[in-house]
């Protein structure tokens, strides 16, 4: 007996048009252009019947030809300093539903903290003609990226930037965070409490090492030079810098670190010392991971919102591409105290 195999058969429909997409939309051609092009001149009524339009005529614009048109591709790039921190995770999560959106293609790099693979990265991007980058810039020199600039590459800063540099940007109030971080210690019953900061060139690093030392001296707390450990926001760093204070004869009794892989190289510092946390040691991370409520005990984090810097630095990339004149930004957002066991109340009442 022959089996007979049923045949499938596919078809191929008609590509759909703009012209189909800006009657369905009731709008004109020229607003669907704007809103493909990620325009902010578009009302968000007008963006949502245009993208409703569009999923249901499955209408992909042509962008073969808008690259001709503009010779640029209709693709971003997000260059992070660091790809295995968690923190950027989030960043590139925000950027690229934005860009998605707008109908970018993105494209991911990591420069690895290192100033001559961000140059060479930056140099390829540019070559490949991109349309814009979302940058966690590696060097303070301004004149590191003017050149780029220059040269047209539309180019938004997150989380650090060159104090003199014109460009978009979106970080996070590293100076009250860190204070935020000194005060809620100092709330615990602590007076001696030690800091592990980043790379001095970064400004995430001096802003959050500037907070701090200003938080010492509005409460009054000694800041011993011995208990401010030079890290490198990796966390083999952060280990040797939280291993260096608790080999001093004179430790404190708490610790704030500057990012989530130094708090991680610290609390393996700790645990080997055989301490106890707090009691032996009370310590405050800067950025909530999801980990942080598995460890044993949970981490009190000074939080970003990694996921809304991502959205905003892909907003401001889009509004630069379409309107290069426009005045520069700069979005601070705030942080946000987020209150665990590891900071907890065990000093204050053995002092009490």
């Amino acid at each position: 007996m022959v089996n007979k195999r049923k045949t499938r058969t596919f078809s191929i429909k008609k590509a759909a048009t703009i012209r189909q997409v800006a009657e369905m939309a009731g709008v004109s051609i020229a607003t669907v252009s704007r809103v493909f092009a990620g325009s902010d001149l578009v009302s968000h009524e007008l963006v949502e019947r245009v993208q409703e339009a569009s999923r249901s005529l499955s209408y992909q614009p042509n962008r073969i030809a808008r690259n001709l048109r503009t010779q640029k591709t209709h693709t971003a790039a997000v260059m992070v300093s660091d790809i295995e921190n968690p923190f950027f995770t989030s960043v590139i999560r925000g950027a690229g539903g934005v860009l998605r959106n707008a109908g970018y293609t993105l494209l991911l790099t990591n420069s690895d903290e290192n100033e001559q693979i961000e140059l060479e990265l930056l140099l390829n991007l540019r070559a490949e003609g991109v349309a814009g980058v979302i940058l966690a810039p590696t060097h303070e020199d301004a004149q590191h990226y003017e050149q780029f600039i220059q040269a047209g590459l539309v180019i938004v800063a997150i989380d650090r930037c060159p104090k003199d540099l014109k460009i978009d940007r979106v970080t996070v109030n590293n100076i009250e965070g860190a204070q935020t971080a000194v005060r809620h210690l100092v709330e615990q019953g602590h007076t001696k409490i030690g800091f592990i900061t980043g790379l001095p060139r970064i400004s995430t690093a001096y802003e959050r090492l500037q907070g701090f030392e200003q938080a010492m001296k509005i409460h009054n707390l000694p800041l011993n030079p011995q208990w401010v450990q030079q890290g490198d926001f990796r966390r083999e760093n952060g280990f040797t810098a939280m291993m260096n204070i608790l080999n001093l004869e004179d430790r404190p009794t708490a610790v704030i670190t500057s990012n989530n892989l130094m708090t991680l190289g610290a609390l393996q510092a700790i645990y080997e010392c055989k301490l106890r946390i707090p009691d032996d040691m009370a310590i405050v991370g800067f950025d909530d991971m999801a980990w942080a409520t598995s460890l044993n005990p949970p981490l009190t984090t000074i939080a970003q919102p990694a996921h809304e810097l991502g959205m905003s630095a892909a907003q401001l990339l889009l509004n630069r591409i379409n309107d290069p004149q426009r005045p520069y930004r700069h979005v601070i957002l705030d942080t946000q105290l987020i209150v665990r066991e590891s900071s907890g109340m065990h000093y204050a009442l053995e002092k009490d």
